[in-house]
């Protein structure tokens, strides 16, 4: 049976197959039939779905966005601290050169727009610092901050192995400032305290800043119960207006909904937020009704912070009340479904969906990126990915002698009705080496294979960049046409083109070679158009898709005719007058003459084309029949 674990002649535990079919009508079948039985109920509930899941993140996005706001505020704060510390406990600065010491400090300041005082206590409580007044200019002070400047940090108790410690907040005619300090320790032992300070207000304005408009406000409430930062000021959102300056004590601040805050019903109904530690209750005032979203946050005060926003919600929280009523059972029925379809469809789409990426890869002729697949305990599913595996290695053997360009253009126009051979207007390109035979006899048959392999990666790729396609390698040479096995217009002016990138590509390899003291390679290069056969040549399982006739034995001599017209050239490329007839906006072409080639009984025009030109505008080239 197909479902029991059995050994096999090797005495190997087989893997255990399971049909794909009994997956799906037990699973799915099961699945299926639950849902069905629960849809109309639990449709009732899709509203209560909706409006939590967006209260839900809505609490957890705010929330996080300030934590993330008053977090990166501080955190260069405390960092300014523990950047500066090593320079005393290593003695590079020390309380015995305060001048030296200032000097830091002061660059210290200057580098952190957060940062207000920057001060070093010694155990005897004598300090030095710098002090950053409100217009930014920075005061170094010696046991006594400048006016303005007092009451704006607290030492902590620290120990030498206490790390970076906020103090309490302060608050004095300048504004509220926050305080971190750290411990001087030299040789193990405490020498005083390094302490920053950094004021509120840079951190109050962008707090303002995640403001979500009028109906919304954010606070944060330190020191116990005083609210220290408040988006609406001015005005609160139930209307009333204040004229007293932060910081100020909850209930003494006239902001009805902070100051019932204590009084609020917790909505249960967000276990996500609550994970997070984030309370979401509802305040009643006199008018109206606030959804209120706050978290705890220790750390940056001897005691912790309050964060958090409020927003009106009289609608909201109305469908909040209706619904959790009789949210339990379709909660609960719709996690047992969540589980066992995300459980269901892991367990069949993990391969199916590996099949479908590979099987892109393979679509797009991307073999060296396919993945093999994994087998699978599903029987189909194991057999597909035994024969898909086989099917790339076969593909990819295939590939290393079909060029790859072809191979996507003919599957791309059908395979083998695009192979028959057929006649078609083209034009070849024929390049060959100068002296290459008498290069390679100083070369090991390595060397040369080498050599000719990073030759003709170049002039494939510019052939390829083209959308032309590679023939055949004859030797040092090549032999590349456009205009089949797709048909296109502009098959001569992409042949120029790509003679001219070789050309360029060859002058930067010429370059290298020749600041490695090596010689300079010389190309020839022949295109013409023409009528040629293309398709599959060849017979019975031997079968070549290639382009033979005369355009291509023409094309042939031009590259040879090089060795007269174009002697001593790096590249020279001779096109005859049917290829340049295409091409009525080339600019770089120059009248050769007539030449008889050999094996043809009628003289041939030759153009000679400068390799470096710049690419015409082929937009208004045109066919033969066209221009007629």
């Amino acid at each position: 049976m197909s479902d029991i674990r059995k050994i096999d002649e090797k005495g190997q535990k087989r893997r255990l197959k399971v049909p794909l079919t009994r997956i799906i009508s037990f699973s799915f079948g099961g699945f299926v039939a639950v849902a069905l039985a629960l849809v109309l109920y639990l449709s009732v509930l899709a509203n209560f779905k909706n409006t939590f899941s967006l209260l839900n993140d809505k609490a957890i996005l705010i929330t996080q966005a300030i934590d993330r706001q008053l977090r990166d505020h501080f955190a260069s704060v405390e960092q300014a601290v523990v950047d500066v510390k090593p320079f005393f406990d290593n003695g590079t600065i020390s309380f015995d050169n305060v001048d030296e010491a200032l000097e830091k400090m002061s660059l210290a300041v200057a580098s952190n727009s957060r940062i207000n005082v920057l001060v070093a206590t010694d155990l005897n409580d004598d300090n030095f610092g710098v002090f950053k007044g409100p217009n930014g200019k920075l005061w170094p002070f010696k046991r006594q901050i400048p006016p303005g400047g007092e009451r704006t940090y607290m030492l902590p108790r620290l120990t030498v192995d206490s790390g970076p410690t906020w103090g309490a907040l302060l608050h004095n005619d300048v504004g509220q400032f926050a305080n971190v300090s750290v411990p001087l320790v030299v040789d193990g032992k405490m020498i005083g305290t390094l302490t920053a300070a950094s004021s509120l207000k840079a951190l109050g304005r962008a707090i303002h800043s995640l403001d979500e408009g009028e109906d919304s406000t954010t606070f944060i409430i330190a020191n116990g119960d005083d609210v220290v930062v408040h988006s609406d000021m001015k005005v609160f959102q139930t209307g009333e207006v204040t004229d007293k300056t932060l910081p100020v004590a909850r209930e003494d601040l006239g902001d009805p909904v902070l100051a019932a805050m204590n009084a609020a019903d917790r909505l249960e109904s967000f276990q996500k937020a609550a994970e997070l530690g984030i309370e979401v209750s509802r305040i009643e005032t006199a008018d109206d009704e606030f959804i209120m979203m706050r978290v705890v946050i220790p750390g940056y005060s001897d005691e912790p912070w309050i964060i958090g926003q409020y927003f009106r919600g009289v609608t909201i929280s109305r469908e909040v009340r209706r619904l959790t009523g009789s949210a339990a059972v379709g909660i609960g029925a719709l996690i047992i479904a969540v589980l066992v379809a995300i459980w269901m469809g892991r367990r069949v789409a993990r391969p199916l969906k590996a099949l479908a990426k590979q099987s892109e890869r393979v679509g797009s002729l991307a073999l060296d990126e396919v993945e093999p697949l994994p087998r699978s305990r599903v029987q189909e599913l194991d057999q597909v990915a035994v024969a898909f595996n086989s099917m790339v290695d076969g593909l990819r053997a295939m590939n290393t002698y079909v060029p790859r360009s072809l191979f996507a253009k003919l599957m791309r126009l059908g395979g083998k009705d695009a192979a028959g051979a057929r006649e078609a207007e083209l034009t070849i390109l024929f390049t060959d080496i100068v002296g290459f035979t008498a290069l390679s006899e100083h070369m090991s048959a390595s060397e040369t294979a080498s050599y000719l392999n990073d030759h003709f990666a170049i002039l494939v790729e510019a052939v390829e960049s083209e959308g032309g396609t590679v023939d055949k390698f004859i030797g040092d040479g090549m032999l590349a046409f456009w205009g089949a096995p797709d048909a296109r217009a502009d098959h001569a002016a992409a042949a120029v083109r790509t003679a001219r990138n070789i050309a360029a590509a060859l002058q930067k390899v010429n370059d290298q070679a020749e600041e490695r003291g090596e010689n300079r390679l010389c190309m020839r290069i022949g295109i013409h158009t023409g009528t040629a056969v293309v398709g599959n040549v060849g017979a019975l399982d031997r079968w070549n898709y290639t382009v033979v006739g005369d355009t291509v034995n023409v094309t042939e001599r031009l590259q040879t005719l090089g060795r007269e017209v174009g002697d001593g050239d790096e590249v020279v490329i001779l096109a005859s007058a049917e290829t340049v007839a295409r091409l009525p906006a080339e600019p770089g072409k120059d009248h050769a003459g007539e030449f008889s080639l050999r094996g043809r009984s009628t003289s041939l025009e030759v153009w000679k084309l400068d390799p470096f030109c710049a690419a015409p505008d082929t937009s208004d080239v045109l066919s033969p029949t066209a221009a007629e």
